[in-house]
């Protein structure tokens, strides 16, 4: 089949795409959507590590540095599914919708559960980076949103929505 004639749609074109060629609509396996949160968490995982460490080495107080660690986290997840569908021959304002249209959510929900962990467990947010802590909170708090995260990306990809606008390019 020939994708070239794909590159130029929307994302919806590309999740209804998908919900006919039996990738979408309710037939998202566990392992699929397992794999698209891994790849998700990847990204939010070297954004969100990195901007923790830099806020506190720089001893930046916890609001800038969860802002500066959330965007991050958001910029590293966005782009590994924007280079990835680049590489696949989409331009650049259609690879930038795709990869909003599949990780926004994903990386939304993640962020949300991660940074709940961390705010919400006691010590953590003061911990620094020689601590154990700090470490154990921000992998722990990884480890559950994968957990929480898989099912919402299931739903999503059963709907032909989220990393289903991506498998097009796959």
């Amino acid at each position: 089949m020939d994708h070239s004639a794909h590159h130029t749609g929307t994302a919806h074109d590309h999740a209804e795409h998908q919900a006919h060629s039996g990738l979408g609509l309710g037939s998202a396996s566990w392992g699929t959507a397992a794999k698209a949160t891994l790849h998700c968490l990847t990204g939010c995982a070297i954004g969100e590590i990195l901007g923790m460490a830099i806020g506190t080495a720089l001893i930046w107080g916890n609001i800038q540095t969860m802002i500066l660690a959330i965007a991050l986290a958001f910029i590293f997840g966005y782009s590994f599914t924007l280079f990835a569908v680049r590489r696949a021959g989409l331009d650049w304002k259609s690879a930038v919708k795709v990869a909003l249209a599949a990780d926004t959510v994903s990386i939304a929900v993640m962020e949300l559960v991660d940074n709940g962990i961390i705010a919400l467990t006691p010590g953590a947010m003061d911990a620094q980076l020689s601590d154990a802590l700090f470490w154990t909170t921000l992998l722990g708090g990884f480890a559950i949103a994968l957990v929480i995260t898989t099912p919402v990306n299931k739903w999503m990809i059963g709907r032909g929505k989220g990393h289903a606008v991506v498998h097009a390019y796959h």
